[in-house]
């Protein structure tokens, strides 16, 4: 099984330290992971310590760990996002959208504004810009692919319709969806993406990871069990890991 998504210093309410890192590893050992890929917020990029990574990593020959970054995906930031993974060699980097406009729609203080919005305007803005994301050729991976469910408002107008141009976007430039746990643990109490969504990725053809989006040691590898039987219900075989920049299938 495989983590593709922790956060190291959370919401940077931690150092990046060795003894950091070990009880990340400790955890991903003691879960049975094959692989753990680290991707802190890139606003806490300058509190990074990526080689030191590495380094710890060496003390964990049976655990392969990938370096890689979150991404807040905004369409006028494409540049600097460029810009800023040129200065280290991730294995992999996560594209994900948490603001629209600069309305920063999961908070959860942000729940009323959900419920007070058009439902199909809100998802069909959601996905236009994901789409844009996963266009932009700055990802490998596309973060929690539903997140604006989080608080339960549903749209009217069928998912698959409403996603259909990101995933068609995600599906021809190559990249990798995940199966994100930390849904089940929101107001929404269910994985990222939804089944129905599930199913579509796999008739296309668009590869998947599992993460648990744990912003603290002991909910690193949480649901990956499960998570992964659910995939093989579902009727896929591999999930997908990252050595610099390339994939790697491990078989469920």
């Amino acid at each position: 099984m495989l983590d593709m998504h922790v956060h190291l210093t959370g919401h940077g309410d931690r150092l990046a330290t060795a003894e950091t890192i070990r009880e990340f590893l400790d955890q991903a050992r003691r879960v049975g992971l094959k692989q753990i890929g680290f991707a802190d917020h890139d606003v806490y990029y300058n509190e990074l310590n990526l080689p030191l990574i590495r380094e710890v990593a060496e003390e964990y020959p049976d655990l392969k760990v990938a370096v890689g970054l979150e991404v807040d995906y905004r369409p006028s930031d494409e540049g600097k996002i460029k810009t800023l993974l040129e200065q280290f060699p991730f294995d992999f980097v996560i594209g994900s959208v948490h603001e629209l406009n600069g309305w920063a729609f999961d908070y959860p203080e942000e729940e009323a504004v959900h419920r007070q919005k058009d439902p199909d305007g809100m998802y069909e803005e959601y996905f236009r810009w994901v789409e844009m994301a996963a266009a932009s050729d700055l990802f490998t991976t596309m973060g929690h692919f539903d997140l604006i469910k989080l608080f339960g408002v549903r749209p009217r107008t069928d998912i698959l319709r409403l996603a259909g141009g990101a995933l068609a976007q995600i599906q021809k430039k190559g990249l990798v969806i995940e199966l994100n746990t930390a849904g089940r643990y929101k107001p929404v109490g269910e994985y990222y993406p939804e089944v129905k969504i599930i199913q579509e990725i796999k008739r296309r053809g668009i590869p998947m990871t599992l993460s648990s989006d744990a912003h603290r040691a002991e909910h690193v590898g949480r649901d990956a069990g499960r998570a992964a039987q659910l995939l093989k219900d579902l009727g896929i075989k591999d999930i997908i890991g990252f050595d610099h920049g390339q994939k790697e299938y491990y078989p469920l």
